[in-house]
């Protein structure tokens, strides 16, 4: 019995080898036919390779679409290598030393490349690379070739990639949406109302529309009816990632705002100081980034990608360095005087926007984004959230939370809350308060820096670029009320994501005017902003 078994067994492999065998064999002589000169017997060795259906003939008929393919003295079809100037095998790739000379190229007419490149398309579907079937399979939805569908779905039941099964099924869709059969397209439709791809969006309008004569371009009404329900769908999905987007886009804006407000609470709150050389600092911690950029690409090229790194203590340092002097020489002769505070520090702004002008040029400069902060997280179709601003947002939450902790948990912010409510007594207790003064308006100029590093990654690098954001932070300072961190994370927030919302619906300048008098009218009936201030003011 068991010997039945061992022999059963053994001509089964047999079998299986015989097979594997003649497969070979089959593979090759179609091969080779590429090569012969009689073009009736290329188109022949074309179709035998697409009833063989085996991947390994892809590089041999691509090369022969690609004029690569040559003919040896031998007879033999070879695929030329242009870079190294080799001969290779064309199914095992192999280089071959020895292939007889002269190489001649295989003539090919548009009608044979008529017929392989369907082909072509079919064994690029059954390839190792992800990517090598995604191409093939949006090539054979577009191509209109009979056999498309069949393929389509075969290579579907077949696929276990994600994403290629995603073009996939948008492919069969697209070839089934002109199959002559009514149930195949709605089928196709059904299966397009489910994924809401909006590439269908013209062609479902053209199958419900009316023509000049009354009839429709789908004249079944069921498919009709199908045809409007994925429609809306489409729209449906359209209106959900316009929404979608303008929140996270919003969010980012909310980003670069709370880092610009951070510092101006910080500041406006303990000093009462009208800033308006602070947006200045965001542009200067910007051509900080663009600075360390430049001097990593000259010096260390290995290490490039690491830069973002280096800018953010290089963008606090110069900004808060800056903040510092500007403090000790001309703020600190104005305390008390907020109108001469706000004539002095916009006569700074100008200084600084000229200064960069003269040193960097009148022209935007690019900052580019390192390779981790490349590409972005695709939510849904038309929905893509970059990298660089997830990036933004995680900066800003770190940076809030470490000025939170700075106010509230260390021996400066002790210091920084006593001044902040009671200057006087402050003093009488031996707090310098001139020294906590320059220190907190070079960490309110060192935090709108970072915003600055922020900044860099979402947009390009002007002279210009604080006078952007500097209305936009005044109006969180005081929506949130002033000196409080939670108000301004909360106002920051609030007014980013309500100007990306309005901006499609009333346009940017209408959007912004709109916000304004919403502040207006909040700031007549609640003075202090959403926190309430306790004593003179708390940080």
């Amino acid at each position: 019995m068991a010997g039945r078994a061992a022999l059963s067994g053994a001509s089964a492999l047999l079998l299986l080898l015989s097979a594997s065998s003649a497969h070979a064999g089959l593979l090759e002589d179609a091969v080779q036919g590429l090569a012969a000169t009689s073009e009736d017997r290329v188109e022949e060795s074309i179709r035998r390779l697409g009833a063989l259906d085996d991947a390994r003939a892809w590089p041999a008929l691509d090369a022969l679409c690609d004029d690569r393919l040559r003919v040896g003295a031998d007879g033999k079809a070879y695929i030329w290598d242009g870079k190294t100037h080799d001969a290779r095998d064309p199914l095992t790739l192999a280089v071959v030393a020895a292939a007889p000379r002269p190489l001649k190229e295989v003539e090919v007419s548009n009608e044979i490349r008529r017929v392989a490149l369907p082909v072509l398309a079919q064994l690029r579907l059954g390839s190792a690379s992800a990517a090598e079937r995604l191409a093939a399979a949006e090539e054979l939805s577009k191509s209109g070739d009979a056999q498309a569908g069949g393929l389509l779905h075969r290579a579907l039941d077949r696929e276990h990639d994600k994403k290629v099964r995603d073009a996939l099924t948008l492919a069969v869709a697209r070839v089934d949406l002109q199959s002559p059969s009514a149930d195949a397209r709605v089928a196709a439709l059904q299966l397009i109302k489910r994924l809401g791809n909006d590439e269908f969006l013209s062609d479902l309008q053209r199958m419900t529309a009316k023509s000049a004569d009354g009839t429709y371009g789908e004249p079944d009404a069921r498919v009709r009816q199908a045809a409007t329900a994925a429609i809306e769908a489409i729209l449906a999905q359209q209106r959900f990632v316009s929404l979608a987007g303008s929140l996270l886009h919003g969010l980012s804006l909310a980003s670069v705002l709370l880092f610009a407000a951070l510092g101006l609470a910080v500041t406006f709150g303990l000093l009462g100081v009208i800033n308006m050389a602070h947006g200045e600092m965001l542009m200067l911690g910007s051509y900080a980034t663009y600075a360390t950029q430049t001097f990593f690409k000259a010096h260390m090229p290995g290490a490039f990608r690491f830069y973002l790194l280096a800018a953010i203590p290089v963008a606090f340092l110069v900004t808060m360095l800056i903040g510092m002097l500007l403090e000790r020489t001309i703020i600190r002769f104005l305390y008390g005087r907020p109108l001469e505070t706000l004539l002095a520090t916009w006569g700074i702004s100008l200084g600084l926007i000229q200064t960069v002008r003269l040193v960097f040029g009148a022209q935007n400069v690019a900052v580019e984004n390192p390779d981790w902060l490349a590409g972005g997280i695709e939510l849904t179709h038309g929905l893509v959230l970059p990298w660089s601003r997830i990036g933004v947002i995680g900066f800003v939450i770190v940076v809030a939370g470490g000025v939170w902790f700075l106010l509230q948990k260390t021996r400066l912010g002790l210091y920084v809350r006593a001044v902040t409510q009671n200057r006087s007594m402050a003093a009488c207790m031996g707090i310098s308060t001139k020294r906590i003064d320059m220190w907190m308006f070079g960490l309110g100029s060192g935090i709108a820096g970072l915003g600055g590093v922020a900044l860099s990654q979402l947009s390009n690098v002007g002279p210009e670029l604080g006078q952007s954001y500097i209305i936009d932070s005044f109006m969180v300072v005081v929506l949130g009320g002033v000196g409080r961190l939670a108000g301004a994370v909360a106002a920051a927030l609030g007014l980013g994501i309500i100007n990306k919302l309005l901006e499609p619906l009333a346009g940017a300048v209408l959007g912004k005017i709109a916000v304004l008098v919403f502040i207006i009218l909040f700031i007549q009936r609640r003075p202090q902003g959403l926190f309430a201030i306790k004593g003179r003011v708390e940080a």
